[in-house]
């Protein structure tokens, strides 16, 4: 590089040219990092409302009794995460390590555009554990997928006709999520939730997405107060994904596990899927509720922005000492 340059600016010196590197182009792979970082740095703008909506959001998760003497995050036992994800029966393009002597596996689909995909809605709650770090509540309120079985009106070289088929539904509205909601959800964190002898207060949040119903559904306040339960809906800050389990880590790790089952049809890829959820353990759960409260405290450096790292607490670590926590201080 050095050598190249110096024979650029004797020639320019014997022709009487201006001395000119600055057209030296970068390597592929300097310009493949270039690449990456500018991607790496691309983050949701937020208004200066939306900083401020995640800046009430973050106190407002404040134990009251802390706040002016040493601030402490909530528990929040009594929180049900909930969100949406499509999960894809598989990725454009994958990383595979095969013997020489195999051959190499063909997955085709009919576009790459259109790869077949399923809705699923996760609903997870903090995990709680006993001293000796057993836990003793199911966090995992469920994973319910938005599909139907329909009989197959024609054969073809997949099925005969008749044949009761599972077919993805493609548009989600508020009417198919509050049905959700009311006859899955609902049932799903009644049957779960540890009882005690007053009425059990829980709160459900959700994102902003359109087809989420509002907290004053009357058709959901009206089921939501059944069976010694006032469960009510909150709604995170917009453009936040931060601020869920879920979008924060839960759902890649489910990803992670799915694309190892390679499913071949929409069956498979709902078992696989389940599977994926059952398998994550309530350790891996509460480290990414530890990590929401973490988020916090840098959105609350940040003034309500995004512009921050999420921030390493080695929790595998002190998991593995016994002593990781349920709540952290906040400064």
């Amino acid at each position: 590089m050095i050598s190249r340059i110096w024979r650029q600016g004797k020639a320019a010196i014997i022709n009487g040219d201006r001395i000119d590197v600055s057209s030296i182009r970068p390597t592929r792979r300097n310009q493949r990092r270039y690449d990456e970082a500018t991607f790496k740095c691309n983050k949701t703008f937020l208004s200066d409302e939306a900083k401020k909506a995640r800046l009430r959001f973050c106190l407002s998760m404040l134990e009251p009794s802390s706040v002016g003497i040493d601030p402490l995050f909530k528990s929040m036992y009594n929180y049900v995460h909930i969100d949406e994800k499509w999960f894809y029966m598989t990725k454009e393009s994958e990383k595979i390590y095969i013997l020489p002597e195999e051959d190499e596996p063909l997955r085709t689909c009919k576009s790459k555009r259109f790869i077949t995909k399923v809705m699923f809605l996760a609903a997870v709650a903090p995990p709680r554990f006993d001293a000796n770090q057993n836990e003793v509540f199911s966090s995992k309120m469920g994973i319910l997928l938005f599909t139907i079985k329909e009989h197959a009106k024609r054969s073809s070289k997949n099925c005969c006709v008749g044949t009761l088929e599972t077919k993805a539904i493609t548009e989600v509205t508020k009417e198919i999520i509050r049905s959700c909601m009311i006859e899955k959800a609902l049932p799903e964190i009644r049957s779960k939730w540890p009882r005690s002898s007053g009425t059990e207060i829980v709160y459900i949040q959700q994102d902003n997405a359109r087809p989420h119903i509002l907290p004053s559904d009357v058709e959901f306040v009206e089921a939501s107060r059944e069976d010694g339960f006032d469960i009510h809906l909150s709604c995170q800050p917009p453009s936040s994904p931060d601020m869920n389990v879920l979008d924060l880590g839960f759902f890649r790790a489910i990803q992670s596990l799915q694309h190892q089952e390679a499913p071949q049809n929409i069956d498979e890829l709902v078992a696989a899927i389940e599977k994926s959820f059952n398998e994550l353990t309530a350790q891996n759960l509460d480290r990414v509720f530890l990590s929401l409260q973490s988020c916090m405290i840098e959105v609350l450096k940040d003034y309500g922005g995004n512009n921050y790292k999420l921030p390493r607490l080695g929790k595998s670590q002190s998991m593995r000492h016994g002593n990781l926590p349920s709540q952290i201080r906040c400064e």
